[in-house]
């Protein structure tokens, strides 16, 4: 019997947060200007997606995406995996 392999993409985490950092500063966003306008009370959630701890999830996704004036697949850092 054969077996078929896809290469299924994966989130590069640490990676993803170093390009959302490198995409905001290239906006001249700050974190606070991001923090209020995903109308965050802290700006720890940030930290965090830029730390590679955590991923936005996708609604603040598509808000980063529209702040950022980019494409959610050039904010995601993909690796592959079989």
């Amino acid at each position: 019997m054969n077996t078929v392999h896809f290469k299924v993409p994966t989130v590069d985490i640490v990676r993803t947060g170093q390009n959302i950092r490198k995409l905001r500063e290239a906006k001249g966003i700050s974190v606070r200007d991001l923090q209020d306008a995903l109308g965050f009370s802290s700006p720890q959630a940030i930290y965090k997606w830029q730390w590679g701890d955590t991923l936005p999830d996708i609604d603040n996704l598509l808000a980063l995406s529209i702040l950022l004036e980019t494409d959610i697949e050039d904010i995601l850092i993909t690796q592959d995996v079989f």
